[in-house]
């Protein structure tokens, strides 16, 4: 028994140990769990979202998505390089309005001479280990050393294929705010960075940004957490206003009603950027189908869109490649503008949207 309860002790302090490693972040507390608590979108302890969300369809668990992925389809990843270019993003033309694409939901905006990182993730992998998830060959090109210095730090919620502990290390210094959803800067003050660099946003809430740049963070149909309590923090999407742009900057989310009603109170928009990948019918309500993804985009007037969250993580269960055929197809039948660029490859607004690429290889 003596020994039994031993063995049990050091398991405990073995799990307790690797679970207070910083990379899991930590809770709202104090003022900022106050304001959490204060917000009309945390309900019943927690954050919720405006329409019910199951986790899974009707007549799928846990067990039965996790069981789909150990015959994970070999074509979820490619068996070449995925294409890419090298662009100097430290000489940008700043006379131009450019987004560029670092794969997944990871891209830099330059509008108007300011300079916006979403979402980085460099790190080769989009999970708590280093062999998991492991980023495709080809899609981890671009790292913290090729950024210029980033005058907003754009973080839409806190899973790790957002929000990625050692790329925020190496960014330190090289941003001057950061703006996320409510609760996520819990992680940020665990991992350095004060508050005074931080701007956390609830739905509907909106920041001068400078200079006529303002940002506001909305809806999104989607869930947060990094251990095992989960929606303790916000997830969003945000609309950015610039001097000369209107852009639809969206996070993970599942088609809703949101779209249509931010389209008609906020839109139209010049640019939206909408994840594309990473579905499945066993959880159709937390990331839109290629075709809801087109539907989104006409919802919100936007002149064009751009699908990103896919092409360096396989996440999902489809081919690695099929969003972007899908959503190519679907975006010709309903008529709406999109643009597709390789990784690296700069989208000018009103100007170049890349959209020839084939990514038709396995």
């Amino acid at each position: 028994m003596q020994t039994f309860i031993f063995i049990v002790l050091i398991v405990g302090a073995m799990a307790w140990y690797y679970l207070d490693r910083p990379i899991f972040g930590k809770l709202p507390k104090g003022e900022r769990l106050t304001r959490v608590q204060a917000s009309p979108n945390y309900k019943g302890g927690k954050f919720v979202n405006i329409e019910h969300t199951p986790d899974f369809a009707p007549g799928i668990s846990m067990i039965d998505a996790a069981r789909s992925f150990i015959n994970k389809p070999s074509n979820t990843e490619p068996n070449a390089s995925i294409p890419s270019v090298q662009t100097d993003l430290k000489k940008l033309d700043p006379s131009k309005a450019q987004v560029v694409w670092f794969g997944h939901a990871s891209y830099l905006l330059q509008i108007d001479g300011f300079r916006i990182l979403v979402d980085p993730v460099f790190s080769g992998n989009a999970s708590p280990v280093s062999f998991f998830v492991k980023s495709f060959k080809g899609a981890n090109d671009y790292q913290v050393a090729d950024m210029p210095e980033i005058d907003l730090l754009l973080l839409t919620h806190d899973h790790y294929d957002h929000l990625d502990y050692e790329t925020i290390l190496k960014l330190k210094g090289k941003f001057k705010r950061v703006a996320t959803s409510l609760g996520v800067g819990a992680h940020l003050n665990h991992w350095g960075i004060p508050n005074t660099q931080i701007i956390e946003l609830d739905w509907q809430e909106e920041v001068d940004l400078l200079n006529g740049f303002k940002l506001m963070a909305l809806p999104a149909r989607h869930f947060s957490g990094r251990l095992f309590t989960r929606a303790q923090s916000l997830w969003s999407s945000f609309k950015l206003t610039t001097p000369n742009h209107k852009l639809y900057l969206g996070g993970d989310s599942g088609y809703g009603s949101h779209f249509k009603e931010i389209g008609e109170k906020h839109g139209p928009f010049d640019l939206a950027i909408l994840e594309c990948g990473q579905y499945n019918d066993m959880w159709p309500f937390l990331h839109m189908m290629p075709e809801q993804v087109v539907t989104a985009a006409k919802e919100l007037k936007a002149e064009v869109f751009m699908p990103i969250h896919w092409a360096k993580f396989a996440l999902a269960l489809h081919a690695w490649n099929e969003p972007v055929q899908r959503v190519m197809a679907e975006a010709k039948g309903q008529k709406q503008g999109i643009t597709i660029p390789r990784i690296g490859e700069p989208v000018v607004l009103n100007s170049y949207y890349p959209d020839s690429i084939l990514w038709d290889y396995e």
